[in-house]
């Protein structure tokens, strides 16, 4: 820093407050201190600036899963939104969803020096007994139902699968059947639970329900069983993955999608506009919810935000050709 300062001719303090971007130098200076960085290879220290400041300036991310759309786009959110408040992020994938795994995770993120933590839990994990996150880390959780012990960052799960059953009925449907996700997914649960409640509510009589994977094939194996339904003639899929198996097992088997049976899927994921037809589906803001979990975490760390409760980040129907009238 002092070779800097000489060769840039000022002080060590103005070389320190441009390098750790600080006001109040002007934009020569700053000009002429960058050109002296660059000649002599000039590099802050990171580690001494940490020390220093006692912040690292990186988040961690602690994810039980990358194999879903949702978690990779909401990853995807984070990483965005931290960059632009400045922070790095360190991801450590957790393979197996235990307490041992969840403190070790929280461990070697300690090792490699984080500010905070980000949990994308999709899967029932902070409502069991076996899993909680130690204290005195400021975290927040994204996807999860533990609002009442963590501050929590979610989509409207319950609100979206409405709007996608809602939409099915006014177009005339008798029913709609549904292809759920996996049993262990707080996501897929929310989404069933308010399929079945609102057909409930509109005196409608709910069909078996069908598990999937979240997985396009999962979906296809669906509907070679849904296209053999002679009274099926409207299906909300939880993802718009498995909608994609679903139309093409439909397909395969003659069933003319939105004809003879409309399709709504979850996610509004960039391919849904291209399927064959077109998928009406329900949006969810992925930026949203990795803006508001950095925010959120941000806001603890400055001791400034909640203790815990659950955000909402609402969705919207995007109806495209994949749904219509039921045909008498």
């Amino acid at each position: 820093m002092a070779d800097v300062a000489q060769l840039a001719g000022v002080s060590s303090q103005t070389v320190s407050r441009v390098s750790n971007g600080f006001p109040g130098v002007t934009e020569d200076t700053r000009r002429q201190v960058l050109a002296a960085m660059r000649e002599l290879g000039y590099r802050p220290n990171s580690a001494a600036r940490a020390l220093r400041r006692g912040e690292f300036r990186t988040l961690g991310v602690i994810t039980f899963s990358l194999s879903t759309m949702g978690n990779i786009r909401t990853l995807e959110a984070i990483a965005t939104s931290a960059a632009q408040h400045g922070y790095a992020v360190t991801l450590l994938p957790v393979a197996v969803p235990t307490q041992d795994e969840v403190n070790g995770a929280f461990s070697r993120l300690g090792e490699l020096a984080v500010d905070a933590v980000i949990v994308i839990m999709e899967i029932h994990l902070l409502d069991a007994a076996t899993v909680s996150l130690p204290p005195g880390v400021q975290v927040v959780v994204a996807d999860s139902d533990a609002g009442d012990r963590y501050t929590v960052v979610d989509t409207d799960q319950a609100g979206g699968a409405r709007d996608a059953v809602r939409h099915l009925l006014d177009l005339g449907h008798d029913t709609v059947w549904h292809l759920a996700g996996p049993e262990g997914s707080f996501a897929a649960q929310r989404r069933a639970n308010a399929w079945r409640d609102t057909l409930r509510a509109a005196g409608r009589a709910a069909p078996p329900l069908v598990r999937g994977d979240w997985s396009a094939e999962s979906g296809y194996r669906a509907g070679l069983r849904l296209a053999d339904e002679p009274d099926c003639t409207a299906v909300f899929a939880a993802n718009d993955q498995m909608a994609l198996g679903l139309l093409r097992a439909l397909h395969e088997r003659g069933r003319r999608v939105p004809d003879d049976i409309s399709v709504i899927g979850f996610d509004d994921i960039p391919e849904s506009a291209s399927f064959l037809p077109p998928l009406t589906t329900i949006h969810q803001d992925f930026a949203q919810v990795g803006r508001l979990c950095v925010e959120g975490v941000l806001d603890k760390m400055r001791q400034d935000g909640a203790e815990h409760g659950t955000t909402l980040v609402p969705t919207r129907l995007v109806r495209r050709e994949s749904t219509g009238p039921r045909r008498r």
